[in-house]
């Protein structure tokens, strides 16, 4: 299942939509603490710039702009014979940087090429990625192991990255960063697409009898996600889709744009199958303001009242009936990919720990880390989620409202300008 898209259109221009940044609105069983949040490592280039192919004359920095391959794809698989992955998820099949005219170029740097990733990854420290991708990023067994389809995704697509090319690294950057990068962008991105709780929020969930016109499936995505994506078919079956982005900066830590596909989708116009999967599903969890969403079945069903405060939860931050981000591991507000923070006690009270340590409000603002003095948090019932409460109050506050590579200092109460709620959300 080793393929690319045959690509014959000239691409003139595309309308850009709002920027996407790393916000993860399923979670997908989790969201993840990655190597490029823990480890320094930055391009340095600005987000505010051109994006990728909108420039009208040549760029010289490639570093910070991605060309010529910045029309970039990031492919999604529904693997069925033989299922592939939870029952209740999509899988990444790549990213891939097509030239702006639809063209593309392939295995750019073989001297770069990577073969024993999990290795690579360990050795990294990007080990929560790793675990992602061990769920979410399956090869079809027929073809060969995950780690083969790993490997063969950036030996043949990552090494065309101009913004990953080693001299745009950071000084002194161990060999295999780039591809550690590479991964890590593969996951984060893939975190703000799901295509499966999109598609059962507009009522289209996997089935062996009902079918679908094209027009409808598609209709559904743009609800969704605002743009068109690309969806590919098995003769009448759906088992890939395509989401189009133009990028400002680097592949490293830019801002993805998303556009409507510029290719037409590969599926017959009516018939079309979304057949089931056989296997398991995943807990994945979906907040609004006043719900909390698990999904493991085909359809999404509210929880209703919240259940005990789980042991291991994202915190994610409402903010104007949105889910915008949440909080990472020093309690800062950002829509990275969010920490996996640790809960001991009960609703009543509890203690909060991030791999950096305890967290703990001083002087209105909280923290987390190794020297931090625990505070004891409770968690109130409001309209079926379970939200974080400070000395009573569940109201939180930050200066501005985080975006891109962006942090924000968490104050309690709602002194500050930008007043929203933290949801725990059990991973």
């Amino acid at each position: 299942m080793i393929v690319n898209f045959a690509l014959s259109f000239i691409f003139a221009s595309l309308a850009l939509s709002s920027p996407l940044t790393s916000s993860n609105p399923l979670g997908l069983g989790g969201q993840f603490d990655v190597f490029a949040r823990n480890v320094a490592i930055s391009s340095g280039c600005s987000t505010t710039g051109t994006a990728s192919c909108h420039n009208t004359s040549a760029v010289s920095n490639t570093c910070c702009f991605e060309a010529p391959g910045g029309l970039i794809l990031q492919t999604q698989f529904w693997d069925t014979d033989p299922s592939t992955g939870p029952s209740n998820s999509w899988t990444i099949h790549g990213l891939w940087p097509d030239n702006c005219d639809g063209t593309f170029s392939e295995n750019c740097d073989p001297s770069r090429d990577q073969s024993a990733i999990t290795s690579l990854l360990e050795s990294a420290g990007a080990t929560s990625t790793l675990s992602f991708m061990q769920t979410y990023w399956k090869n079809d067994p027929d073809d060969g192991s995950d780690e083969e389809l790993w490997s063969h995704e950036w030996d043949t697509h990552g090494t065309c990255y101009s913004t990953l090319e080693p001299s745009c690294l950071p000084s002194g950057s161990p060999s295999g960063t780039d591809a550690v990068a590479f991964y890590e962008t593969v996951v984060r991105l893939f975190q703000t697409l799901p295509t499966y709780t999109w598609l059962a929020n507009q009522g289209i969930t996997p089935s062996s009898s009902t079918t679908h016109t094209l027009t409808s499936l598609e209709n559904a995505l743009a609800a969704e996600a605002g743009v068109t994506p690309m969806l590919t078919c098995d003769g009448s079956n759906l088992n890939e889709i395509a989401w189009y982005f133009n990028l400002k900066g680097s592949i490293i830590d830019g801002t993805f744009v998303p556009i409507d596909s510029p290719v037409d989708s590969d599926c017959p116009s009516s018939g079309i199958k979304y057949p089931l999967k056989t296997g398991s599903p995943v807990s994945t969890t979906s907040v609004s303001s006043t719900t909390t969403t698990t999904t493991t079945t085909g359809t999404p069903t509210s929880t209703g009242t919240p259940g005990p405060l789980p042991t291991k939860a994202m915190i994610v931050a409402i903010h104007n009936g949105a889910q915008v981000g949440g909080l990472l591991t020093l309690g800062t507000w950002s829509t990275q990919t969010l920490a996996t923070m640790t809960l001991a006690g009960s609703t009543s009270s509890f203690t909060m720990t991030s791999s950096k340590g305890s967290c703990g409000v001083s002087g209105g603002e909280l923290t987390c880390g190794s020297g931090v003095s625990a505070t004891s948090f409770t968690a109130i019932s409001s309209g079926g989620s379970l939200l974080v409460a400070s000395g009573g109050s569940t109201a939180f506050s930050s200066s501005a409202v985080p975006s891109g590579e962006t942090v924000e200092t968490v104050f309690t109460g709602s002194s500050e300008a930008q007043t929203y709620t933290l949801a725990i959300v059990s991973t």
